[in-house]
């Protein structure tokens, strides 16, 4: 099985997203040099109990890996990285490093097939066109599939104001019409975009 290092946080990364993290503890400091350097994928997981800052900390067992795209040196002296997430797996085994990082062995979860979205959920394509339309700064680390209806549901439940219980439910979900389904009546679809 394989074995990444962990970033627990108070957030869900969705396959496809993207994810701004400031980098300040040291062992998150080694992690991004050595996944950088080694070309190595992390694993984004909520918190469940305990904060992110602590050594020790509960979290859910699913969660997406994440790939650093871009790093910066932020105004307040600190590491800014900038995470694509990729594959979705579920923790089976977990351990510590001595530096205090949470490592797990994974099982990688297969995504269906690409899925159409269907015709009745068609209005949520424009609307996702519309928002991500206005932020042009991610576009070049975004691939649109507009016609995937997993990945319509992923950037709808990330662009909307959502608990985190509910979007790691969404996360957890294998159906991704099941998905879109949830999110609709979240939105008012009646409406023009534009």
């Amino acid at each position: 099985m394989p074995q990444i290092a962990l970033f627990p946080l108070n957030a869900v990364l969705f396959p496809g997203g993207l994810l701004p993290l400031r980098i300040f503890e040291t062992r998150y400091v080694d992690m991004v040099g050595r996944c950088t350097r080694d070309e190595e994928a992390f694993g984004v997981v909520l918190v469940q109990n305990g904060t992110d800052t602590e050594r020790q900390v509960a979290t859910v067992p699913i969660g997406t890996s994440a790939r650093i795209v871009d790093f910066q040196t932020l105004e307040d002296g600190l590491l800014g990285v900038l995470c694509h997430g990729e594959r979705r797996f579920r923790i089976h085994a977990r351990s510590r490093r001595p530096d205090g990082l949470n490592c797990a062995e994974v099982e990688w979860l297969e995504e269906p097939g690409r899925v159409a979205v269907p015709e009745r959920l068609q209005p949520l394509v424009p609307l996702l066109r519309e928002a991500l339309g206005q932020l042009k700064t991610i576009g070049r680390f975004m691939e649109p599939d507009y016609e995937d209806a997993c990945w319509v549901g992923y950037r709808i439940a990330e662009l909307l104001p959502l608990d985190q219980k509910l979007l790691q439910r969404l996360l957890e979900s294998d159906d991704p019409v099941a998905r879109l389904e949830l999110l609709a009546p979240l939105l008012d679809l009646r409406r023009e975009p534009g």
